[in-house]
């Protein structure tokens, strides 16, 4: 029954985390699902390091930058308009 309900907790961060991607490759923003759905992978504009982003904190935010930097998750678009503007610097 514990792996029924983490295994429903997993689902919902990947669905969080195939939303904000849709939303960063309608900005044009290269971003691609890792990891079993469990992480995303967007990429810089300029050669470099790409930015790993989690759902962290239970599930209530997306998470990057070693959790330093995050956003809400029930704010999509505000998410990708932040990463968006992270990555571009």
């Amino acid at each position: 029954m514990q792996a029924a309900l983490q295994g429903f907790g997993q689902t919902d961060e990947a669905n969080a985390l195939i939303r904000l991607r849709d939303r960063l490759v309608s900005r044009g923003v290269n971003a691609e699902l890792r990891d079993n759905n469990c992480a995303l992978m967007v990429h810089k504009p300029e050669p470099g390091l790409p930015v790993w982003v989690f759902v962290g904190y239970g599930g209530a935010y997306y998470s990057w930058q070693s959790a330093e930097k995050r956003h809400p998750i029930s704010d999509v678009e505000g998410a990708a308009d932040v990463l968006a503007e992270y990555i571009a610097k």
